[in-house]
């Protein structure tokens, strides 16, 4: 049986609001499932009758793009491929499972992406995971920003930012 929450660097009144939500949330939608996922902006819900700690969730994902065209999609995929690899590494070295950070684009553009994990993950899972995620990026959000988000980890970036301070 488990149950998990996964929660950016938030506030705490603003993180337990998150899981107050998500909960009240998946109850109603889910009122008799045995296994359940709900994915918000600042935070993750997921519960199941199965053990599932510790393993890479690779039944579910989904991923969202912004619709806003970049002007250079070559250089803005390569330029994502580079920061959000950097920031896999970081997260999967960390005992927060989390890393954000910004590259420069050209004089006037920023890329700021986000990478994280579930605090259950291995080191090595956690890298999997993720990378898996970044893997997913040619046939969902090719030349845009977005998000790939899983079971056991997510991605974000945009060209604007996105993660509060």
């Amino acid at each position: 049986m488990g149950l998990l929450f996964v929660v950016e660097t938030l506030a705490v009144a603003d993180c337990k609001a998150c899981v107050n939500d998500a909960s009240n949330e998946i109850r109603k939608l889910c009122p008799y499932d045995k296994g359940a996922i709900i994915w918000y902006d600042n935070c993750l819900l997921k519960y199941s009758n199965k053990d599932f700690l510790g393993q890479i969730d690779n039944e579910n994902w989904f991923s969202m793009l912004n619709v806003q065209n970049v002007s250079e999609p070559n250089i803005f995929n390569q330029k994502t491929r580079e920061l959000l690899s950097q920031l896999a590494k970081d997260a999967s070295f960390t005992t927060k499972k989390y890393a954000a950070g910004e590259l420069e684009l050209g004089k006037s553009t920023k890329l700021y992406g986000l990478a994280q994990c579930t605090w259950d993950l291995s080191t090595i899972g956690c890298l999997q995971c993720l990378d898996d995620a970044i893997g997913q990026l040619p046939s969902c959000c090719d030349g845009k920003g977005g998000r790939v988000m899983g079971g056991s980890c997510n991605i974000r970036y945009e060209i604007y930012p996105f993660v509060s301070a």
